[in-house]
Parts: C-alpha cells; sequence; structure tokens
C-alpha cells in the first residue's frame, strides 16, 4: 500500500504520520485520480507515482528549511495543490494560499480542502502577476513553485509577494542550476539574494530534484510584476 510506503519513507526522516495524516493522504490521491477524469490536473494517475512523484517529492522540501512554525505560504500555480497542500497536512501550522489561473483548479481545491477537513488555506483564482500587485504585495513569509515556468519567468511572479525578511523556494528538476545562471540578474533587481541551491534524489532512482532559496533582502520596485504575460515573453535578464 503506498500510502504504508510514505509513512515509511518519512520517517527516515524524523516526520511520523499519524492515522488521520495517513487518511488524508488516501483521500488526496482517490480525489485526484476522480478529478482527472472531469479536467487536467495530472499526467500521473498510477498510485505508487503519486504517492512518490507528487507527495513525497512536496514534502521533501520540508527536510531542508524549517516548517514547523507558523508560518504564511503562498503557492503559485499549484494546479493540483503540489507543493503546499502535502505540505499542509504534515505541518498543520502552515497558513497556506494558493494562487491558480484555472478556476475549474480552484474549485477542485476547496472541494479538497473540505474533504480533507483542513484550515487556514485559501484559494485564489488569478493570475500571479496581478496578484502580486494587490493587497498581498510582499506579505508571506515564503512563497514557493514547483516547476511552472523557468527560473527566470517564476521569480517575477514570486519574489514581489514575499515580504522582506522571507524567502522565495523555487522547487526545479535538475535543470534548476542551470536556470539560475539567466535568473540570477532578474532576482536581483526584484530584491532578491540566492542563499542556497539544494540538491537531492528522489528515491527509487526516480530523479534528481533541486531546491533554491531566495532570501527578499529589499523591497521590489513598484513597477514588477509587470502585466500579464510580460514576464513569459520578455524576462528578466541581463542585457
Amino acid at each position: 500500500m503506498s500510502v504504508t510506503w510514505l509513512t515509511k519513507q518519512l520517517s527516515t526522516h524524523g516526520i511520523e504520520l499519524s492515522d488521520k495524516q495517513q487518511q488524508q493522504f488516501q483521500t488526496y490521491y482517490q480525489m485526484l485520480v476522480e478529478w482527472n477524469e472531469k479536467m487536467n490536473l495530472t499526467s500521473i494517475t498510477e498510485e505508487h507515482e503519486v504517492y512518490l512523484k507528487h507527495f513525497y517529492d512536496s514534502i521533501a522540501a520540508s527536510f531542508y528549511t524549517d516548517l514547523t512554525k507558523e508560518l504564511t505560504i503562498c503557492d503559485i500555480g499549484a494546479g493540483a495543490g503540489f507543493p503546499s497542500i502535502p505540505l499542509k497536512i504534515i505541518f498543520p501550522n502552515l497558513k497556506v494560499t494558493i494562487v491558480d489561473s484555472l478556476n475549474k483548479r480552484i474549485h477542485f481545491l476547496n472541494q479538497l480542502a473540505d474533504a480533507l477537513d483542513i484550515e487556514n488555506v485559501s484559494f485564489v483564482h488569478d493570475r500571479a502577476e496581478t496578484y502580486g500587485k494587490g493587497d498581498y504585495r510582499e506579505s508571506y513569509d515564503i512563497v514557493t513553485a514547483r516547476a511552472v515556468a523557468r527560473l527566470s519567468v517564476l521569480s517575477e511572479l514570486c519574489i514581489p509577494l514575499v515580504k522582506k525578511g522571507g524567502q522565495f523556494i523555487a522547487l526545479k528538476s535538475s535543470k534548476g542550476e542551470e536556470e539560475l545562471k539567466e535568473a540570477s540578474f532578474g532576482i536581483g533587481v526584484l530584491g532578491g539574494k540566492v542563499v542556497d541551491t539544494i540538491a537531492y534524489e528522489l528515491p527509487e532512482n526516480a530523479g534528481e530534484r533541486q531546491m533554491i532559496i531566495v532570501d527578499k533582502r529589499s523591497q521590489t520596485p513598484k513597477k514588477y510584476p509587470r502585466k500579464p504575460g510580460t514576464p513569459n515573453k520578455s524576462p528578466l535578464l541581463e542585457k
């Protein structure tokens, strides 16, 4: 049973899943597969693969950064809720906001949160560029995104939402460092400084992952993020 596998894997990292948490992951998997038939949430649906490449992969971020405090987290473009919902199951202390541009996915997340019986989660139907200009600009302890876009683009979507003294944590595949070379100029412009790049392997040779941690050192200039679509078309690159 995949939840048993997950429980065993996490216990080697000092995370002990309660019966309730195990049940939450089982419910999450069932809902993901059911809803995936109606809309495109994930291309991975085989049970063990979901536990390894979605659940474990999302939680792995917590092996390298302390999420045990009361923190506000904003997850940009989380789609089916990765990484923030698996992290919320493990760390109920987190206050999670997910921003996604597709309303159908927000509807799924609302139903999921009810089924999992989790509190202090909110789901916002918006473009990250617009959300980053609004009331919640520079208000989150941590802003994260997992494999949504190239780092040069992600930085402009995420860093404006991080409060000064907070962190932007990008979860990338093995190409993270390569993307970082291109993105480092823009990260600086937006008020960030790269403080760590952590590479780690998923179990069962499921591939390398990289976690890039950026400290927010100064306020983001008012003109960023630029209007929807612009960061993607013309990312902030050194001329």
